[in-house]
Parts: structure tokens; sequence; C-alpha cells
């Protein structure tokens, strides 16, 4: 904790849990609420579960005075992003039987069922877990969902590197017992004698942890927006080792200049060997010297700025008890998805779906959710969820492939080669209704405003550019908006603060360029930009490069300076 600070109110109440304990079994048990009490709230996290409401519905509800429409979101860990396609078929099965008839692919490639009500919570989790997958750490401050690079056109490498995210994965899952006791009637154990967190101990991390794997040259994981990476340096076919980058983060909070994004460091290279051990010393350097009494200075990403980044090497090194290598080189070309069908060297086949917002469902337009059902029912190979919310089908057989093209062309789940490159290269967070920190609409909102700018971009020639569009509903960044080329961060309804200049592959933090602008102004406010764009760039240009070299916003080299020379706010004109 810092110096002179009190832990903060959660420090306490991990502290009092007896390992992520507890009140929770005791309050799954009454059914004179719909919801569980505050501290059981932020504990339910840890094994994978957040309490929302429907906001859509809180007026009405409380002119009759009854209680909040709580509900529970679940979120599924899938290390790797990889599951089977009898695991997409179970999730399927109970977004109805649980859910609100659909599910979500998350930007951490992690499954979401939304709308599950208190008394199903048990029941959703424990069948959740008979799949073979399960919920712990998809929440709470411990390490969360392990992302790995779905890359199409590396086949060879995929697998081993997927191996190396699950051995991540599994060796950082918290051994707390608490989650087969309370979800899956496991045997009750007395945690103080156990000595049941190795790793994490009693109060386990003072925030969230997140980890990626990338192989180069496509970073559809976001690296640099993680707090620990593996950047995957390939000799010849084979896999040499991993870079190490670390201190990357998303969140921040309006109006408090001491918060902000950063992008991570590369601090050295391991061996493949090396990696488990790598990234449990580097959790517990921040697990020891981490801020433990202000949440919004919690993350690694400030620990790193507090100390300086040699320093933390240093930490990492003297738990290692040897030195890391000196960063190999590498670069990345690209950090959206691939649409369509990709060949793997082994024969088989790959092919990448655009999910808008990652949400699977069917509407009167699409039907997504039916379509990728009867492709589960029919292959073997496996599912893999993309860091962008997307969907590929992997390792399809030579014999499954013409039934897989025949349900494609069925239910028209080739879509992506009318949309824009705009489009196709979006992401969203859910935001409203459930969402109980969303300050703006994203999810609900994102396609409109899109359809809007895809006037102006169809106007401009740059139909097929590729240009990195994402939204959150508050400046939390579950989208990671901060890394992208356009961006729009939820201000108050109908208000967002608009970025510009990040990365196109990811590697550079955006800045603020106009900030509370109205919805309906958005499209005027870009068109000029845009328009300069398709008329001035240079070749090869750009987006985010563009904005910088014309002026529009000042490069930033790291969070330090995220809000530094911030471009006056002026007023939008419509047309």
């Amino acid at each position: 904790m810092s110096k002179d600070g009190k832990p903060s109110a959660n420090e306490g109440i991990k502290d009092r849990s007896n390992f992520l304990r507890g009140t929770i079994a005791e309050g799954l048990q009454d059914l004179s609420t719909g919801g569980l009490s505050g501290d059981d709230q932020q504990l339910i996290k840890f094994h994978g579960s957040y309490q929302q409401d429907d906001r859509d519905l809180r007026a009405a509800r409380r002119k009759h005075k009854l209680e909040k429409a709580y509900s529970f979101m679940i979120r599924i860990r899938v290390p790797g992003g990889v599951s089977t396609p009898q695991q997409w078929i179970e999730m399927d099965r109970m977004a109805s039987q649980f859910g609100n008839e659909t599910f979500k692919l998350t930007t951490r490639q992690a499954y979401q069922l939304h709308g599950v009500i208190k008394t199903n919570l048990k029941r959703t989790i424990k069948e959740i877990n008979a799949t073979a997958m399960d919920t712990i750490a998809a929440c709470g401050d411990v390490n969360r969902n392990v992302m790995c690079n779905t890359n199409p056109d590396a086949s060879a490498l995929h697998g081993e590197v997927l191996r190396l995210s699950q051995e991540i994965s599994a060796h950082l899952t918290p051994a707390t017992g608490a989650y087969h006791e309370i979800w899956l009637d496991g045997e009750k154990v007395d945690s103080e004698k156990k000595g049941e967190e190795p790793i994490y101990g009693k109060c386990y991390l003072p925030r969230k942890f997140k980890i990626a794997v990338a192989i180069p040259p496509n970073n559809d994981v976001d690296v640099y927006a993680n707090d620990l990476s593996f950047i995957a340096i390939v000799s010849g076919k084979k896999l040499a080792g991993f870079n190490v980058a670390v201190g990357g983060g998303m969140g921040m909070s309006h109006g408090q200049e001491d918060t902000y994004p950063r992008v991570a460091d590369v601090i050295g290279f391991v061996t493949p060997d090396k990696v488990v051990e790598v990234a449990e010393k580097v959790v517990i350097v921040q697990r020891d010297h981490g801020d433990r009494s202000n949440r919004k200075h919690a993350r690694l990403k400030y620990t790193i700025d507090d100390h300086g980044v040699d320093w933390f090497r240093g930490q990492v090194e003297e738990g290692l008890g040897y030195r890391l290598e000196e960063a190999r080189e590498f670069s990345f070309s690209e950090n959206g998805d691939r649409f369509g069908w990709f060949e793997n060297e082994d024969g088989s086949s790959n092919y990448t779906f655009y999910v808008p917002g990652g949400r699977v469902l069917d509407t009167a337009s699409t039907k997504q959710r039916s379509g990728f059902l009867e492709i589960a029912k029919c292959m073997a190979g496996e599912f893999r969820l993309t860091g962008n919310q997307n969907l590929t089908i992997a390792r399809i057989s030579k014999v499954e492939r013409p039934q897989v093209e025949a349900l494609i062309k069925k239910f028209e789940l080739d879509r992506h080669a009318q949309l824009s490159g705009l489009r196709l290269n979006s992401i969203s967070c859910v935001a409203l209704p459930t969402c109980g920190l969303a300050l703006a609409e994203a999810e609900r909102y994102l396609p409109n405003l899109i359809d809007e700018l895809e006037e102006v971009i169809e106007g401009s020639g740059l139909r097929h550019d590729a240009i990195t569009i994402r939204m959150t509903g508050c400046p939390n960044g579950c989208a990671r908006p901060y890394i992208a080329e356009i961006a729009f961060v939820g201000r108050a309804p109908g208000k967002y603060n608009v970025y510009l200049g990040g990365g196109f592959v990811g590697d550079r933090l955006s800045k603020l360029w106009r900030a509370s602008v109205k919805s309906d102004e958005i499209k005027a406010l870009l068109k000029p930009v845009i328009e300069e764009y398709a008329k001035a760039r240079n070749d090869g240009e750009r987006f985010g490069d563009f904005v910088i070299r014309k002026g529009y916003v000042k490069a930033t080299s790291n969070g330090l300076d995220f809000h530094t020379d911030v471009v006056p706010p002026e007023p939008a004109t419509k047309g």
C-alpha cells in the first residue's frame, strides 16, 4: 500500500473473505432479494460474475417501489481463446436456458452470459464447469483470461503458443477451494491452515491483471494494452522464445489527470521454458509493490511509473535469480482480424466471421447464432474467439469443408465482404443497459454511428481502407479505445470524448481531440478530417499517423503525457 494511505475498502473485503468465500453461499439462499450483499458483490467477481441490473427498467421499477431488476453476468474463461464445437453448443444452450437469448464474445477472448437470475446462478456455473470450462478468475483482482493470437496463417506455431498461454493461465489460477465449495459442492477446507494461495496471498492483487501472447506480425491481442505480454520471436519456423512487455493498461477516470492509459514497455527476452516462471515473478512484484490504498492507482502501469522500468526489471530478475536476455527485433503490421478462408499447412482450413460487437444472436436481418450452431454440430476442429470480438472456426478438415461452406451460404454468414474496412475494424464494450459504470451507449450505438461515417468514407473512396475505431460507455477502456485511430469514450448520455491518433498496430496512445461531443455532431466533426486524409495522405500512411502529421493531435510518448497538449474543443457544425 502507499506509505501514507490506509488500505482501500476492497482490501478489507478480501482480507475478511476467508479466501474469497465471504457469505456468498448464504446469499445465494436468500430469496428475499434478487441481489447479493455489497461485500459479496465484490467477492463474486473473483468467481467470474458481476451483479447487474437492467438500467432501462430502473425508472419504472423505482416508480412502483420495486427492487432493481437484478441479474448476473457470467464470464467464462477461455485461455488462449480456443474452445471446442461442443462447448459452443453448450454456450448456445445456456444462453436460452439461463440467459437473455444471446451470448457475448469479449475483447479478451472469453464468453459472457447476461441476464442470469440469482436462483439460476449456481446451476449455470456448475453446468459451465461440466463443459470443461470455468469462470474462476474471469474477473476480480487476479490474473484474468490469458489471450493468445489466433493467427490463421501460423498454424504450426499456434499450437505451441496456445499451450504456453494455457500453462500460464493454469499456473496463475487462484488455488482457493472456495470456488469448488460454493459452485460445485466441493469439500470444505480450512484455508488458513492449508495456505491456499502461494502466489496471491490472502489479499490477492491490488487490482486486475491482464496477460496476452502474440505472434508477429499480427497484434490482434493488443499486447501493449496488457499488464504483461509475451511476443513470440520466430527463428525460421521454430519458436526461439518471447520478448517480455510490461505495464500496459487502458483504464482512466474523467477529470483525474493522475489516471491515464499506458502502453507497455519491452524489458527483455526469455526462452519458452521460462515463460511461466517469468509470469509468476511479474505477478509477485505487483502483488508486493502495487498500491493497495488507492484503487485508481493500483494497476501495474502505475507501479512501474512510480518506481521506473529499470527498477521493475531488477525486481523481476531478483525473483528469478537470473537476468532477462536483451529483447530481440520484431515488428507488427496489423492488429485486426482477417476474414474469410485461410489454408493451414496441414491441409485443414480456417474461416473468420465478423460478429458485430461480439454479440451472438439472431435478428430479422442476420441469423448468425443459428448458423454458428449448425456449423458447430458438423465440425470437429476449434472455435477460436478473437481479441476483436470476432469468431474463427479452425482446423476444418477437407471432408468437413463442403458442408461448412454450404452452411455459410445458407445462413449468409459471409457478409464481411460487403462491409467497410472501418466497420470490420470496430470494437465496442457492452455499456448500457447492463453495465453499472456506463455513462453512455456503446454496443447499441456504434453500429449506427458507423452507418453515418460510412457515408463520408464511401464518398472519400475509403471503403476498403482499414481504420481502427472503438467505443466505450465509460473511461475504463474495456474495448481498448486509447490505442485506436478513432475512439469515442462516453462522458454523459449522448456525449463522447473523441480521441484520435492511436497506432494502427496498437503501439501508440491516442490523444483527446474534442471533449463532450454530442452524438449528432460526430459525423460533421470528423467529415473534414476523413476527407483530408483521403486527399492528402502519403502512400501507405495510416489514419492515426496522418492526424498527427497534420497537427490534429500531438503524439503521445506514453501514459504520463496522455493529458498534455489537448486541442481545445470547438463547436461542431452540422452538415
